[in-house]
């Protein structure tokens, strides 16, 4: 069932997995989300990922037919989970770590019911501690996904061409995506945020306020997928913000570059100006150690200095962060915030996005992903920062 090349670093995770469990206390783990199945094993099954705190995983599949190796075991329902664990001569667990963010109730509740634990953890804060220090293979895997995403954007002025909608001008760019292995799918945590493929926002769409947590709205093309692109005419003298995915491998990167029609206006220079500025400064800081709220508070104080205080992530509604941990999912941790308590380590893989919105104009800003390294960062998109007149 694992794939060859990820045994070692499967292995990795496992007993990173056990080590968490043996220091908070817990006989065992069960995981059923895809995101953190694939992480432990290397594909998406349905099923479960059994661990115990000691010793090798066991898989229980459901779908799909065809899975073999050490440890998988076919069930209809989680019921014979059991009957495979007194089979094997494996205890019961007296506490059992689930993913209590993410499963629904009937199925948190018929777990609890079924293994009926003394106590019970939640596995999904965990693995999402876990999943933010990447293993070399998965750093290697964005860096792939960087170079690709770098590649893409350097060809998206040739997917412009004059009288446009930013609905056309996203299609050709979503074409190119795919050409060149984009999976398309936007893997987001949390409920109600969904996107396609990433976010094109042009002129005064710019400011409309969205209800997903991201760093700016758009309107959208439908009140049932509020965001992004809405039919704006690319016309003289507006930006065009693409933030558009990077999951040319499971290990999405993160970035965003900006378009003009024609020349802007000064402010919009000058606040993109200032987003490479914040970029440089938290550059130079985010070493391991490094707070995660102290990130914002250098982009505030940037951002005071230069009085774009009332362009900053938004107009019409601010977002409150300025960058995100990112991975398997577009929205891991660390976060950029002021009321963040994570602290920058070596292996941690993050967005770092601040943007202005300009009325009347649209978005400016960048957007690059970067690897937080002992030495400081790389940084693992590279296309050109400065903003690129498709005229």
């Amino acid at each position: 069932m694992i794939r060859k090349e990820l045994v070692d670093d499967l292995k990795i995770k496992w007993r990173n997995i056990q080590r968490e469990m043996n220091q908070k206390g817990f006989d065992a783990c069960l995981l059923t989300m895809g995101v953190n199945l694939f992480y432990v094993s290397g594909q998406i099954f349905n099923g479960y990922f059994y661990l115990p705190a000691a010793g090798d995983p066991l898989f229980f599949v459901k779908r799909p037919n065809g899975l073999e190796g050490d440890g998988v075991y076919y069930v209809r329902k989680p019921e014979q989970i059991l009957d495979y664990l007194v089979d094997l001569g494996i205890e019961k667990p007296r506490s059992l770590l689930l993913e209590a963010d993410e499963l629904t109730y009937n199925d948190y509740v018929r777990l609890d019911k079924l293994f009926a634990p003394e106590k019970t953890g939640n596995a999904t804060a965990m693995m999402r501690d876990l999943r933010s220090i990447k293993t070399s293979w998965e750093i290697e895997q964005f860096r792939i996904s960087g170079r690709i995403h770098t590649k893409t954007y350097a060809g998206i002025p040739s997917c412009y061409r004059s009288g446009m909608t930013d609905l056309d001008f996203q299609y050709e760019i979503e074409h190119l995506m795919r050409r060149n292995g984009s999976f398309g799918l936007f893997r987001v945590f949390g409920t109600n945020m969904d996107i396609f493929m990433g976010s094109l926002l042009a002129g005064e769409n710019a400011e409309a306020p969205s209800p997903f947590d991201f760093a700016l709205g758009g309107a959208g093309i439908d009140p049932s997928c509020p965001l992004g692109a809405n039919g704006t005419l690319l016309k003289e003298g507006i930006a065009v913000m693409i933030d558009m995915a990077g999951n040319y491998t499971a290990y999405t990167s993160d970035m965003t570059r900006v378009f003009s029609v024609g020349k802007l206006p000064a402010l919009a220079y000058k606040a993109h100006q200032v987003s490479i500025e914040i970029q440089q400064e938290i550059e130079g800081k985010a070493l391991p150690g490094f707070p995660a709220a102290d990130v914002y508070r250098v982009a505030e104080a940037i951002v005071e200095k230069a009085k774009l205080a009332s362009y900053f992530m938004g107009t019409k509604q601010q977002a409150k962060f300025v960058g995100h941990g990112i991975g398997l999912q577009i929205n891991e941790l660390p976060v950029f915030t002021l009321r963040s308590k994570d602290v920058l380590a070596e292996g941690m893989v993050f967005a770092l996005e601040p943007k202005f919105v300009i009325p009347g104009v649209g978005a400016v800003g960048i957007e690059n992903s970067f690897l937080v390294t002992a030495r400081g960062v790389e940084k693992l998109t590279c296309a050109e920062e400065n903003i690129i007149n498709l005229e």
